[in-house]
């Protein structure tokens, strides 16, 4: 599989990026891979680079973007910080990424059994963890059951991914309500913004295609 090109850039749409990356998906389910060589890509790439999609997802060292969507040099861009949340930095990168560099498809990935979930679920407390963790805490305060504290802590797993999909769509909702230019290129269908759940039990990629 050669590295995407302005051409082949050209021809992708917001639906038919999504479709690539659920293939991708798919492949990564059934231990597979997409034929390519690397080391071509890196010199196909060496004066341009051509995405389709930009990816943010959790630092988490199990889900890597590039693997759990079996992409390769080139294809997408990777947004990476702790809890998947935007600052504007990485809105930056985004409207960079999409108006400029143009990609078609901006997936927030969340993953099951989140550290910065549960971090800020338990509200933990450690130098600029703190800080960081304050920007996850509108998720956990959207969920509302259970009731019980004791139950509202990173002990109760099915409250962690509660707030972890909760977490996905409040950042999308950040996207759309701080960069004009990202909203503007959605309302226009240039460009698509979904959330995405990676259960790290399976590989398995959840998409959630109504915003």
């Amino acid at each position: 599989m050669k590295a995407h090109t302005k051409e082949t850039q050209t021809t992708m749409t917001p639906q038919k990026s999504l479709q690539y990356l659920k293939e991708g998906n798919l492949r990564f389910q059934n231990n597979l891979k997409a034929n390519r060589n690397l080391l071509e890509q890196v010199n196909d790439t060496s004066e341009g680079q051509f995405p389709f999609a930009t990816i943010l997802s959790c630092i988490d060292s199990r889900v890597s973007a590039e693997l759990v969507f079996d992409q390769g040099l080139g294809d997408v861009f990777s947004a990476r910080i702790a809890g998947n949340f935007v600052n504007d930095d990485i809105l930056g990168s985004m409207e960079f990424a999409c108006k400029l560099a143009g990609t078609k498809l901006i997936i927030v990935l969340g993953h099951t059994a989140c550290g910065a979930i549960k971090g800020a679920c338990d509200d933990a407390k450690l130098g600029k963890l703190t800080g960081m963790l304050d920007k996850i805490k509108p998720a956990v305060r959207a969920i509302t059951l259970p009731t019980d504290a004791s139950l509202r802590n990173s002990s109760n797993i099915e409250f962690v991914n509660a707030v972890a999909a909760k977490n996905v769509q409040l950042t999308i909702d950040k996207i759309l309500a701080d960069s004009e230019v990202l909203a503007e290129m959605q309302h226009k269908g240039e460009i698509k913004i979904i959330g995405g759940m990676y259960d790290i039990q399976t590989g398995v990629v959840a998409f959630y295609e109504e915003n």
